[in-house]
């Protein structure tokens, strides 16, 4: 089973924010469908979209992705 890792940190994001999936949906120039499918994890959301969520919250890509451990850095360097 894959992690949805990037769709739950956009639901966490727009909750904590108290945005509605409309509202950011429409600020990203998306359908609330499609929104909501990435938050469901049934489709990611393209590199463009990524940044233009990024830049919304106030966050980086990594952040996003949930790439903020150390450890993911270092074994990823050592790969």
């Amino acid at each position: 089973m894959m992690s949805n890792t990037i769709g739950n940190n956009i639901k966490k994001l727009r909750k904590e924010n108290e945005v509605k999936q409309a509202v950011l949906a429409y600020s990203l120039n998306l359908s609330r469908q499609t929104l909501s499918s990435y938050e469901r994890g049934i489709t990611l959301p393209n590199i463009f979209i990524l940044i233009q969520i990024a830049d919304y919250f106030g966050i980086t890509l990594d952040e996003l992705a949930g790439r903020t451990d150390p450890l993911i850095f270092e074994k990823t360097e050592m790969n």
